[in-house]
């Protein structure tokens, strides 16, 4: 019997409520008197002593009927003098705490409650306070990893802003203003460039004296317009065509649009779009054509242009001679004066551009194949058919064909580089410039948007955890309770029991 004695009762706390009925220690329909106790207890609450002690009971948590047994223990020395002869106490306040603690003692009723609450406080309040509070843990690691996300986006938008400014060969300051003041560079850059190609005639000499030897064809039927330039420079377009220099020249005037305010913060300022309608993403901006599903670029289109940043740009390069000669289609020009197209020059002109571009290239593929023979096994002078050759095919050596093919390939990379084409794009459409002032505006915008974010993402993650903080505090007292209230269910069964040890098992505390 003694060893029984020490055996502890194990109860499931999740089953705690069916044990205490199964085991008569209450009355199946505990609940329906418990909401009389209830009132009972709110009634007593309206008039109660100024007690730290009671304040501190009846705090963060449900109040039940171990905390009416020490409320009474309190009200014994603060009702002292309302006790008679008797051992009664007049004071109404302990009259209407001892009726409580009589309607809780009633068929155990009590019990039955105390149970209830431990088993929602496990199975259910605790459990809801641990997940919220893991859930604010998360979302302030989610947070600190999105705010990380968008400063490194930002950063990324702003260096691709500043490497595309580098590009284009400006600060950023004042985009637009910038662009259009580069225009202003491509003359002298051009005149330098036909100056230097008087340093081709070695590399032109050799290919006419190949083209006249092997084709017997005339030399000035190859490469007419890179061995005008090679001895006049970069001259007009009217003294290439008509042979001598213009007695005048009339030169186009290109007049620079207004320079319009830089759009208020938290907009983009889009301009004047006609029907496209813009709407803002995320972080960009989706330009929608409103009324044929299409953007109207205003004519610009059809040719793919790809930056240096690898953005394609779909626009039709239009050159300034193209403009001009159809504007002064039909008007009679005076002889000698060069106008319009005729006044460009001849690297300013788009045509005339690419056709000493592609004269450029095919010099550079003759040197190139010329080249390979050199550092063949066999000479290409030694063949047969090279015998009877000019002296000027004979005596050039290795050193003297890289020379010159690096002087073609430098004139070649001075006209096609990333910069250059730009400007030629500025020079031949307007619009271009506003392309790209609308493209580098919202790359800035776009890492603005982005910085924004990051800081709404450290403001929630600072919430989070706000709550977090604010949820420990009632986790913890609620744990404290529903220990407390454990240790008192064990003690009082155990009680009815003779002592013998109950444990309550899967609470989680």
């Amino acid at each position: 019997m003694q060893d029984i004695q020490n055996v502890p009762i194990d109860i499931q706390t999740s089953r705690l409520l069916d044990w205490l009925v199964d085991r008569r220690h209450c009355a199946l329909k505990w609940q329906s008197k418990v909401q009389q106790i209830r009132e009972k207890i709110n009634q007593a609450l309206q008039d109660m002593p100024e007690h730290e002690e009671i304040k501190s009971l009846l705090s963060g948590t449900y109040i039940n009927y171990f905390h009416c047994l020490k409320i009474v223990e309190i009200l014994k020395g603060t009702e002292a003098a309302t006790k008679n002869l008797f051992g009664r106490y007049s004071s109404q306040r302990m009259k209407d705490w001892q009726e409580v603690l009589s309607l809780y003692q009633a068929e155990n009723t009590y019990l039955g409650e105390c149970g209830s609450l431990l088993v929602r406080s496990v199975s259910y309040e605790i459990p809801a306070l641990r997940k919220q509070m893991s859930r604010c843990q998360q979302l302030v690691g989610e947070s600190e990893r999105r705010a990380e996300e968008c400063m490194q986006g930002a950063a990324e938008q702003r260096e691709r802003y500043y490497s595309s400014c580098k590009q284009y060969g400006i600060n950023g300051d004042n985009i637009r203003k910038e662009l259009q003041a580069l225009v202003r560079d491509i003359p002298s850059l051009l005149r330098q460039v036909g100056a230097d190609a008087a340093a081709l005639s070695p590399a032109i000499e050799l290919y006419l004296a190949c083209v006249s030897f092997v084709c017997e064809s005339s030399p000035d039927q190859a490469l007419p317009l890179l061995q005008f330039v090679q001895k006049h420079g970069d001259s007009t377009v009217y003294e290439w065509r008509v042979g001598e220099a213009p007695e005048k020249v009339e030169r186009p005037e290109i007049e620079e649009e207004e320079i319009s305010e830089p759009a208020a913060e938290g907009d983009i300022d889009w301009g004047d779009l006609g029907g496209i309608t813009a709407t803002p993403g995320e972080t960009g901006v989706v330009l929608e054509d409103t009324a044929a599903g299409e953007v109207d670029w205003g004519g610009v289109q059809d040719s793919e242009i790809v930056g240096g940043d690898g953005i394609v740009w779909d626009i039709e390069e239009v050159s300034a001679a193209e403009i001009i000669t159809v504007v002064e289609a039909g008007n009679d020009v005076p002889a000698g004066v060069a106008r319009g197209s005729d006044a460009l020059s001849i690297l300013e002109n788009t045509e005339t551009r690419n056709q000493f571009v592609d004269e450029l290239m095919e010099l550079e593929v003759f040197l190139s194949q010329w080249l390979q023979g050199l550092d063949g096994e066999t000479d290409i002078v030694a063949v047969t058919q090279f015998q009877t050759a000019p002296p000027v095919l004979h005596g050039q050596t290795r050193e003297k064909v890289v020379s010159m093919l690096s002087v073609v390939r430098d004139l070649i990379a001075r006209l096609t580089d990333v910069r250059m084409r730009h400007l030629f794009l500025i020079l031949a459409s307007p619009r271009y410039v506003d392309r790209v002032t609308d493209l580098l505006r919202q790359r800035l915008r776009q890492a603005e948007l982005l910085e924004k974010k990051s800081e709404a993402w450290v403001e929630r993650g600072k919430a989070a955890e706000e709550e977090r903080q604010s949820v420990e505090p009632k986790l913890l007292l609620i744990q404290e309770r529903s220990r407390e209230l454990q240790a008192q269910i064990e003690a009082d069964l155990s009680r009815r029991y003779n002592n013998r040890p109950v444990k309550l098992i899967g609470t989680g505390l």
